[in-house]
């Protein structure tokens, strides 16, 4: 807790309707992450250096022989047997919880796969939402009138915000982007 910003593990959300959200990240389903933190931080080294040479493909393969970008991350965890499985026990968990407690959308993001598809269980329905990442698939959730979607932010659009970034950044100095910063943050937590 900083001031009237708050971190917080989970919140269920009351949107229209009296409809309930249940919003976490996800990590708590991941025996990995809760028993094996050894093998949890090897798993993240490993992903982060995956990305890493990823970035480095997808350069060579759009400069130099001009095809499209590939996502070596997503084929592993699509061709990986085990790693659906997770996915699809994940959800199904997340699923279970939330119409145990009567919540009509669960969301979440830890496996990174957006997702938006209602689960349908014997003693009840919910809609599951994964908000997917801003690294690989530049999504997030967004609600909207009464409406869940899927954001997409596409490579276009990043490439000319990141331009656009590098300009106005080489125009002041880093003690005038953070005090510009400091300001930003105030003025929206008021």
């Amino acid at each position: 807790k900083m001031g009237s910003f708050h971190i917080v593990n989970k919140l269920v959300l009351e949107l229209d309707n009296n409809e309930r959200a249940w919003i976490f990240h996800g990590d708590v389903f991941d025996v990995t992450m809760q028993h094996s933190k050894w093998l949890a931080k090897l798993g993240a080294i490993g992903y982060d250096s995956l990305i890493i040479i990823n970035s480095l493909a997808n350069w060579i393969s759009e400069r130099v022989f001009k095809k499209g970008k590939i996502s070596f991350s997503q084929k592993v965890k699509n061709s990986v047997k085990s790693a659906i499985k997770f996915i699809n026990s994940f959800e199904e968990t997340a699923a279970d919880i939330g119409i145990s407690n009567n919540y009509q959308y669960v969301l979440c993001g830890h496996i990174h796969q957006p997702e938006m598809r209602r689960i349908d269980q014997s003693h009840g329905s919910i809609m599951y939402l994964n908000s997917g990442d801003w690294i690989e698939n530049l999504t997030a959730l967004e609600y909207h009138k009464g409406q869940w979607k899927i954001f997409r932010f596409s490579e276009a659009e990043r490439i000319d915000m990141l331009k656009g970034e590098e300009e106005d950044i080489d125009e002041m100095n880093i003690k005038q982007l953070f005090s510009q910063m400091v300001s930003e943050f105030n003025l929206k937590s008021s």
